[in-house]
């Protein structure tokens, strides 16, 4: 399989129900016809990429530590931690991920001509909305990952992705690089035209683009945009108070340990949106990665200190060698057999694509930017609620001279494309904490760490520390070599 993607450049055409040799073997028009609601559905349910981001971004992240656990060093490990190119093409790397992506991109837009040629059609409309979501989210991914930052000022000139439109037609297609603005008002047209039509009328509506994950999609879009009415128009579905809308982390830490590591990324899950079913090992490395969160710097990132009244955060970590590393119980891994009898198969983890701790977080930041810093302290109060052990309805208070206090201004330290009063930079600085510790292990920190622009030193063992500065070129991933080799141009280096 890996060979065939290869082989089409960047995308794989996939038929329903076909195997790769077969599909090669037809021309387009012998392909499974995609005439019926039924095969449409089929088709989408494919246009959700089956890859992980979260390993890589996390472990180039300021979550990373060495733990100085020499005998745990792989190469694949130690490349993310110094932000260099990876060499490996498996699961869990930046090349697994953009081929997914791509898998993903190219069945939605078979499903988005499939409906145009019948017509778009009434009846269609929810797989309409869903194929457009999903096409806007895979791109907006890699954009995120392979890019440097958005910033209105740079942003027609600097590289972006390949945005595709259409199904392919022919197996050698040549493609180049649409800049970075033009990714994103595509990014933008495909949501505005999928939210009128996206639904939830799904028999498991969490592993799809259901209304609700496809508002926090555009959350999140318009955050990075800075587009900050569309942020909450996007996010007004959540009170300033969401009772019962956000995981309660109170209630996991009841649970026995087995059913705690289940239940985070599971669609029964209220605070969950989109789930998917992603190839990879992350269950296994997060345990054992030398370069991690490590358990000596658990204070770093869990200490009270980090709380902003100063007491003990209610997340409880794990692990599996003596707190050399540690873990949140974030990731299942359930393996797939393809052959049962050989005990041959692939291991599988869930990830969490969307939730309502990330679509509140949006709103609370797009309170701060527009001024609203009453909305903001009740909103961030109701939050550390639910995160702090001890909390205090009486005396727990969120005022401006608390964030300020606890999150001063450090010059050149938190640098979007717009400008933050000295106010804004505490707040924003705040919120941005309160997601790098809700989303540990998730990958989110490092998109935060590109679009504030922030410093990150890695500290390596016996050798000197290496850093990532402001506008570092190697903030955008390169390209995967077998891109490149079709006439792909590089990220500049």
């Amino acid at each position: 399989m890996r060979k065939i993607k290869i082989t089409l450049t960047l995308l794989v055409l996939i038929g329903l129900s076909t195997s790769c040799d077969d599909f090669l073997s037809e021309i387009p028009d012998n392909r499974t016809q995609l005439d019926t609601p039924d095969k449409i559905s089929e088709i989408l349910v494919n246009a959700y990429p089956e890859a992980s981001y979260m390993d890589f971004a996390e472990t180039m992240s300021d979550n990373a530590f060495d733990s100085e656990n020499l005998p745990a060093t792989t190469i694949k490990n130690s490349q993310n931690y110094n932000w260099q190119m990876q060499d490996d093409i498996q699961k869990d790397t930046p090349s697994f991920y953009w081929d997914a992506c791509y898998v993903a991109i190219a069945h939605a837009n078979q499903a988005i001509d499939a409906i145009k040629k019948l017509g778009n059609p009434a009846n269609l409309n929810g797989q309409r909305g869903e194929a457009l979501m999903a096409r806007a989210y895979s791109h907006f991914m890699l954009v995120s990952v392979f890019s440097q930052r958005y910033n209105p000022a740079t942003a027609a000139t600097d590289l972006g992705i390949p945005y595709i439109l259409e199904p392919e037609t022919v197996l050698f297609q040549k493609y180049t690089r649409n800049s970075v603005a033009e990714v994103y008002a595509n990014i933008e047209s495909d949501i505005e035209e999928g939210l009128k039509y996206v639904g939830d009328d799904y028999t498991q509506p969490k592993f799809h683009f259901n209304k609700a994950a496809a508002k926090a999609f555009a959350s999140r879009f318009y955050l990075v945009k800075g587009d900050w009415d569309k942020v909450l128009t996007n996010s007004n579905d959540l009170s300033s108070q969401p009772v019962g809308k956000l995981r309660s982390i109170a209630d996991y830490n009841l649970l026995d340990t087995t059913t705690r590591f289940n239940i985070y990324s599971q669609a029964s899950e209220n605070s969950n949106l989109l789930v998917v079913s992603t190839s990879s090992l992350y269950n296994r490395t997060i345990r054992s990665n030398r370069f991690g969160l490590a358990g000596a710097e658990r204070n770093t990132v869990f200490g009270s200190a980090t709380n902003l009244f100063n007491k003990t955060w209610l997340y409880t970590s794990f692990s599996s060698n003596g707190s050399i590393s540690i873990f949140l119980p974030k990731f299942v891994e359930y393996f797939k057999y393809t052959n049962a009898n050989a005990g041959i198969g692939l291991p599988y983890v869930t990830n969490v694509l969307l939730s309502n701790e990330e679509l509140f977080l949006n709103k609370i930041e797009a309170h701060i930017m527009k001024n609203d810093l009453a909305t903001a302290n009740t909103e961030i109060e109701y939050f550390l609620s639910t995160r702090t052990t001890g909390y205090s309805a009486t005396t727990d208070k969120v005022t401006e001279a608390k964030i300020v206090a606890k999150y001063p201004v450090v010059a050149d330290e938190y640098t979007p494309f717009y400008t933050l009063t000295s106010i804004q930079s505490s707040y924003i600085k705040a919120v941005a904490e309160l997601r790098r510790i809700e989303f540990i292990h998730e990958g989110l920190r490092w998109f935060d760490i590109k679009r504030f622009n922030l410093k990150v030193t890695h500290k390596i063992y016996n050798q000197p520390s290496n850093i990532l500065t402001k506008d570092d070129l190697r903030r955008a991933i390169q390209i995967p070599l077998h891109v490149t080799n079709t006439g792909i141009e590089k990220n500049p280096r």
